[in-house]
Order: C-alpha cells, then sequence, then structure tokens
C-alpha cells in the first residue's frame, strides 16, 4: 500500500507542477498584461515602467519560478483592485463554495445511488425507465435555466425559498438542488452499470445460495462491488462543483470561489485567476489522490497497478 500511495503521490505532484505552468502561461500568452494594467491609451514608457513594477519585464521561466517559489510558502500576491492578500482572498470565499459543493455531492449520491440499484434489479421494469428519465434530465438541462426555474417557482411564485446569499441552511436548498442534479446521471448511470456486471458474478449466487436476504445480498455484497468506478467519479465531481460553481453562484448571489473567480475575470486582476485556477486544480489533484487510495483500500487488484 506504502509503494502504491508513493507512485499516485509522485504522478499527483508532477500534474500540479504541470497544471500550474500551464495555467501560468495560458495568462501570459492571452495578451501583453503590461498593456492591460498601464490602462487604455498609456504610453510606451509608461506601458515599460509597468512592467518593470510588476516584474513583466523578466524572462518567463524567472516569474514562474518566482511565483512557484511564493505560491509554495502560501505567498499567491496581491490583488491587482484590492492589493489584499491573494491568499486571503480565497480562504474568505472557498469554506462557501467547499459546503456547497459537498452538499450537491451529498445529494446527487443520495438519489443516485439507491436509485441505479432499484434500476440495476429491475433492469426494464418502470423503476428503470425513470431512472433513465431523471438521468437525462439531469444531463441535458442546462444548470442556469435550471436555476432560473427553480428561483421563479420557489423563490419569487411560492416564496418558501430565499434566492440569494448564503446566510442559513435555506439558501443552499435551490443551488444544492441544481449542482447536484448535474453530477447525479453519471453516479447513477455507474451504479446501475456496475451493479448490473456484479449481479451476474458467481459470489452473488453463493450469497442467494446461501438463503441471504435480498438487501443484504444487493447492498453488502453487491454494491461494495459495484460502488468502486462511482467512488473514483465521486472526487472528480467533487472537484468539478468546485470549479463549476460559477454560473450558479452569480445566479443565486452566493459570496464563494467562484464569484470571486468571475469578478476577477472581469477585472482583468490576473493574479486572483491564475492563483483561483492552480488552487482549484490543486484540490481536483488532491481528491483524485484521495479516490485512488480509497478504491485501492477497498480493492487490493489496483495497488499492483
Amino acid at each position: 500500500m506504502l509503494s502504491f500511495f508513493v507512485r499516485r503521490l509522485i504522478v499527483a505532484i508532477a500534474v500540479g507542477i504541470t497544471v500550474s505552468l500551464i495555467s501560468f502561461a495560458l495568462l501570459r500568452m492571452s495578451g501583453d498584461l503590461a498593456l492591460v494594467l498601464a490602462g487604455e491609451g498609456a504610453t510606451e514608457a509608461e506601458v515599460a515602467e509597468t512592467a518593470r513594477l510588476y516584474g513583466l519585464d523578466r524572462s518567463f521561466a524567472v516569474q514562474y519560478l518566482d511565483w512557484l517559489a511564493g505560491a509554495v510558502r502560501g505567498d499567491f500576491g496581491r490583488s491587482l483592485f484590492t492589493n489584499e492578500p491573494v491568499l486571503d482572498m480565497m480562504l474568505e470565499t472557498v469554506g462557501v463554495t467547499a459546503l456547497l459543493a459537498v452538499l450537491s455531492l451529498l445529494f446527487g449520491l443520495v438519489i443516485a445511488i439507491p436509485l441505479g440499484v432499484l434500476a440495476a434489479v429491475r433492469a426494464g421494469g418502470w423503476v428503470d425507465q425513470l431512472a433513465l428519465g431523471v438521468a437525462v434530465f439531469g444531463k441535458a438541462v442546462p444548470n442556469f435555466w435550471f436555476a432560473l426555474f427553480l428561483v421563479f417557482f420557489f423563490g419569487v411564485q411560492l416564496r418558501w425559498l430565499p434566492i440569494s446569499g448564503s446566510q442559513g441552511w435555506q439558501s443552499y436548498i435551490l443551488p444544492v438542488i441544481v449542482m447536484g442534479t448535474g453530477v447525479m446521471p453519471q453516479l447513477m448511470r455507474l451504479t446501475r452499470g456496475g451493479m448490473i456486471d456484479v449481479l451476474e458474478a458467481d459470489f452473488v449466487r453463493t450469497a442467494w445460495a446461501k438463503g441471504l436476504s435480498p438487501g443484504r445480498v444487493f447492498f453488502k455484497h453487491a454494491l461494495r462491488n459495484a460502488i468502486l468506478p462511482v467512488v473514483a467519479v465521486s472526487a472528480v465531481s467533487l472537484g468539478f462543483l468546485l470549479g463549476g460553481s460559477v454560473i450558479v453562484e452569480s445566479i443565486f448571489a452566493i459570496n464563494g470561489i467562484g464569484a470571486l473567480a468571475y469578478e476577477s475575470i472581469r477585472r482583468v486582476d490576473f493574479p486572483v485567476v491564475q492563483s483561483i485556477l492552480f488552487f482549484l486544480s490543486l484540490i481536483y489533484i488532491i481528491l483524485t489522490l484521495i479516490a485512488d487510495l480509497i478504491n485501492a483500500r477497498l480493492d487490493p487488484r489496483i495497488r499492483l497497478t
């Protein structure tokens, strides 16, 4: 297990460095940052002075290594707009987004796993057709349209739930439904497909032959083996929810890291944008590593890969 962890950790570090390099390069390739910072109508002397002031006149390699060294120490620079430390800005907002993402994933899992199990047990029946319809709906409906519909129906017409802010648990209900519905179809399909394959395995037939109850066969023996791909995809889905909350946070006026990213892009605050990209990518990599370790724990055969 230790050697498996070390191999995966090396890969994770390599991916993290690659992602940081790509995100750093993409912002530099988007245009002349010194010209953007100096503003329209700036003279060549003013642009050159701006480049010197922010270190943009140095070589790309020096700029990247300097930024990476600071990031390792937790120093992501300062916002060009507010002059606040970027790390403080991210820490102030990431908690809200993390809570929203975790609740959304739990909502998706609570619906996807039982529905996937029932659809596999009753393959071809009405439950299977219902699961297919729910999956198609969750995959096909744009989250911004679904969010606006929920806001209009539950917030404006019925006035049951708040439609903005993050004050109180009621404020999270509609955003969680929107984001959880988006990740639920894939989780449900994986659960259904895995259960159908496992239910035909010899050890499940043996469990039936021993006279075990259906619940024990389905949820203890079959689901434990069918859930492996769901664990991996859940980690990926959580990373997707963290990074993909920009639209939902904007619609529901939630002050999370997605809203911060949107505002930073709009204001051309490239130190914040660059740091958010790296920060979310790092979380995504860590979640993938955790999923690999959980899968290796559940299935020892994975440790040999």
